[in-house]
């Protein structure tokens, strides 16, 4: 994997192109570390994802791997979610991460790929691209975290169309449901729209940035009651932070 930091950003390249950008082992340690080296580090501000190759921002779990993995007796298991669900610590460290990150999706965001991609907090895509939970045709399983992620992404129908036929979604229709929210006509214009997007949220006071971020995702999970408290509570936090924004 790739990870470079410039201008503010810390971009991460999912780099395994002949496995259509896969996670394995050491992608996950990689993107764990890249998350923490985000979080620690005071003069990042955004992180952009994105997959090297053209054919794939991800294509999910390297399936070999996971089904020789903990659990797994031979390359023909068909895996339930808590015999891999060692393989999902790479989702928690984006999910609790404080910071804006934007997913970059050019080509197959499928499976594990889709759900790295909802971990995100703003996903931009190529024309080309497809979004699917292709589980119950790959594993014979379900997908784990996307089980509910996704319905809080998208109208629950649309979820319940893509995860019970295992059909890829279009990026066109991706973008009419939320799934994405910015669609590109090439990779160039992807990266360009993304780092767009980037310098917009950097122009904002970065610990407002990490208030509205925690509120907004929190409070997707709370009662309506709950989520106006706490919006409450962020709005006061984000007063007293008012005076921190950066020159």
């Amino acid at each position: 994997m790739l990870v470079e930091a410039r201008d503010g950003k810390l971009y991460i390249a999912l780099n395994r192109p002949a496995a259509l950008n896969a996670q394995n082992e050491e992608m996950r340690d990689s993107l764990v570390d890249a998350i923490d080296r985000f979080e620690r580090d005071d003069e990042l501000f955004v992180a952009i994802v994105y997959g090297v190759g053209g054919r794939a921002f991800s294509a999910g779990a390297d399936l070999k791997e996971v089904r020789a993995g903990p659990g797994a007796t031979g390359p023909t298991d068909r895996l339930a979610p808590p015999a891999h669900k060692w393989t999902w610590r790479h989702f928690e460290a984006f999910r609790w991460a404080t910071k804006p990150i934007i997913a970059a999706i050019d080509g197959h965001c499928v499976g594990g790929g889709l759900e790295l991609a909802n971990y995100c907090d703003v996903r931009v895509a190529t024309e080309q691209s497809q979004f699917g939970q292709p589980e119950p045709r790959t594993i014979g399983g379900a997908g784990g975290p996307a089980l509910q992620q996704l319905p809080r992404a998208i109208p629950i129908g649309e979820a319940l169309l893509m995860q019970l036929t295992a059909r890829p979604m279009p990026a066109r229709r991706a973008y009419e449901v939320g799934l994405i929210q910015r669609l590109c006509p090439d990779r160039e214009t992807l990266m360009a729209e993304a780092e767009t997007i980037a310098d917009q949220m950097m122009e904002g006071n970065p610990e407002a940035l990490r208030v509205i971020k925690r509120v907004v995702r929190w409070g997707a999970d709370m009662s309506a009651e709950q989520a106006e408290k706490l919006a409450l509570f962020g709005s006061e936090v984000a007063e007293r932070v008012a005076g921190s924004a950066r020159p």
